[in-house]
């Protein structure tokens, strides 16, 4: 057992990310393949068993190798039932029976996580984390997910739906929609898409200059990465927009900690490849909003795994609960 693999599926938005990882955390091939929304989502678990067949041909190795196949995916998790409950940004209906559906595509035992939850796994069995046993990890990619971590286990609430820090409202009166139906949640403003969205939002008001608009004037469109690289230049658009950000990503996470006291907090996805930039403003709003024993002892740090994270937590939760 202990020469066998897992297949570790972090599930996106826009990508999945498929690995195959020993059993020691190694992880030993990866690959992405996009993920395909239409027709409400019903190619999504079929074409990752394919993804994932196929890649084990092409390796000469028979589906014997793989110990199992653990999956973070976008939403809560009905944990007794393997259902993912709500999964706005993937086009499945409620209740999209998701274990399941991989268990009879791969005729191999799936354990299913939120993917934020799955991050922090990852974070604390291989990265940032360093075996720590009370961690906050957010990730800030097309939403913002999160996970938390108590005494080395996941907190999953009465309906699977603790953690999902992306949904603590920060702007209670005008925010912006979100997907889930509410306004103003942290979401809207602190991933990648409400990035962009303030500094459209910006760039169209009068008199608007700069490097950001002059790459919005070109191409008609922007990135999250745009914002970030332009207010390293000092782009006065785009430092306005990343101090928001910073602002209601700090206040949010100084709440989570005023609650929580973990030992750290690992902020991980896309967004927060824009490192130092980001992370000293956040710790300065964090530092303002947090009780003081609290800051003094909860840590903020970027994580490690990069897009790794997501896979190695999934395979954690294999080797962790089909294992042992």
């Amino acid at each position: 057992m202990s020469n066998q693999w897992i297949a570790g599926v972090d599930l996106g938005g826009t990508t999945t990310k498929i690995a195959f990882i020993s059993m020691d955390g190694d992880i030993l091939h990866k690959w992405e393949i996009p993920t395909d929304h239409s027709n409400e989502g019903q190619y999504i678990t079929s074409n990752i068993a394919t993804s994932i067949m196929e890649k084990l041909e092409k390796l000469g190795q028979s589906k014997t190798v793989l110990a199992g196949v653990g999956m973070g995916a976008p939403g809560p998790i009905d944990y007794e039932t393997g259902v993912i409950l709500n999964a706005v940004n993937l086009g499945w209906r409620d209740n999209f029976p998701l274990r399941d559906s991989l268990e009879s595509l791969l005729s191999l035992p799936a354990a299913v996580e939120n993917d934020a939850n799955c991050a922090a796994l990852g974070e604390m069995w291989q990265g940032a984390g360093n075996g720590a046993k009370n961690l906050v990890c957010v990730t800030l990619g097309t939403g913002v997910g999160g996970g938390v971590i108590a005494n080395g286990n996941i907190v999953t609430g009465v309906n699977g739906a603790a953690g999902e820090i992306g949904h603590i409202t920060t702007l209670p009166v005008g925010g912006a929609p979100c997907n889930c139906g509410k306004t103003g949640c942290l979401e809207t403003i602190a991933s990648a898409t409400g990035i962009v969205r303030l500094a459209v939002e910006e760039m169209n008001k009068p008199n608007s200059k700069g490097e950001l608009t002059d790459i919005f004037n070109r191409s008609k469109k922007i990135t999250a990465k745009d914002v970030i690289d332009s207010a390293r230049n000092g782009d006065p658009i785009a430092v306005k927009v990343l101090n928001e950000v910073a602002f209601h990503l700090g206040l949010a996470l100084a709440n989570i900690a005023n609650t929580l006291n973990p030992e750290k907090i690992v902020l991980g996805g896309g967004v927060s490849k824009a490192g130092k930039i980001l992370l000293d403003s956040v710790q300065d709003y964090f530092d303002k909003f947090a009780f003081p024993p609290v800051k003094n002892s909860t840590k903020l740090a970027l994580a490690t795994l990069g897009n790794d994270a997501g896979v190695l937590g999934a395979a954690w939760l294999i080797k962790n609960k089909l294992i042992g």
